[in-house]
This record gives C-alpha cells, structure tokens and sequence, in this order.
C-alpha cells in the first residue's frame, strides 16, 4: 500500500511538472521539434531541468543495496543498441512529432480534459495491447520455412 501511494505522488508531481512546463501542450511540442521552421526551444530547459533529479536519482542508487519500496532494481541488461530499440525509437519520435503528445504528458492531459490527449491515450493502449498480442500470434503461427 506503501508503494502505491508513493507511485500515486509521483506521479502526481511529474504530471504536475508537464503541465506547467506546458508540455500537455501539443502546439508546443511540435513547435520544439520544427528545427527549420518556427523553432522554439523553451521545451529544452524543460528537459535539461529534468535532468537534476534523474542524475540525483543515478547518484542515490548507486549508494543503497536496493530500492526502498521494492525488493530489488529493475535495471535493463541489455547495454547495446539493438535493431527494436532503435525501430522503437524511431516510431516514437515520429508519434511525438505528428501527434505532439509522448505517453507522460498525454496522461497529464487526461487531466485537463483535452480530447487530443484521450485519442492519444486510446492509441497507445490500442499498440500496447497489439505489442502484446502480436509476438504471440506469430509465436503460434506455424513457420513456413520448416513444412517442407
């Protein structure tokens, strides 16, 4: 129950911290990301800012033996690149690029109310659950290659 509340004020807070920053703000993303034309760049001290506590947040664990709500920490194992992450990678950017919302400031603006968000939102959940179910329809798929 612990855990919960404490993710539950968290996430409050960073919510609290998009929608300030206006990073709810569709018009505002793509407007960061249009380099060549109408470029503004007030969303980067949005994220060099956010960089202090993640780099604290570094610093911390590398001091303590394990998580203090949890039983241990849940760190990728995998250090390189791979051909996923960076497919990955690239349909987010492009997600970001063409909706103006990632998945943070998009549940912030669920808050607001703002229809874009809830479409959004509606979208992701629909290619989570197709991340889901498609490695396993093609796991139960016969392989062409091996009927003969």
């Amino acid at each position: 129950m612990r855990s919960v509340l404490t993710a539950l004020l968290v996430g409050a807070v960073f919510g609290a911290g998009l929608v300030l920053s206006d990073m709810v703000n569709p018009a505002r993303v793509q407007a960061f990301l249009d380099v060549t034309g109408q470029w503004d760049p007030t969303l980067m001290f949005v994220m060099g800012a956010a960089l202090l506590p993640s780099a604290l947040a570094y610093l911390v664990r590398r001091k303590l033996t394990r998580p203090v709500l949890a039983d241990r920490f849940v760190v990728p194992e995998n250090a390189a690149p791979d051909r996923r992450l960076l497919t990955g990678a690239a349909l987010f950017g492009i997600g970001w690029g063409i909706a103006g919302f990632c998945p943070g400031p998009a549940l912030a603006g669920l808050v607001l109310g703002a229809w874009q968000a809830w479409l959004f939102v509606a979208a992701m959940l629909v290619g989570m659950i197709a991340h889901r179910l498609l490695p396993a329809l093609s796991e139960s798929q016969p392989d062409p290659r091996s009927a003969n």
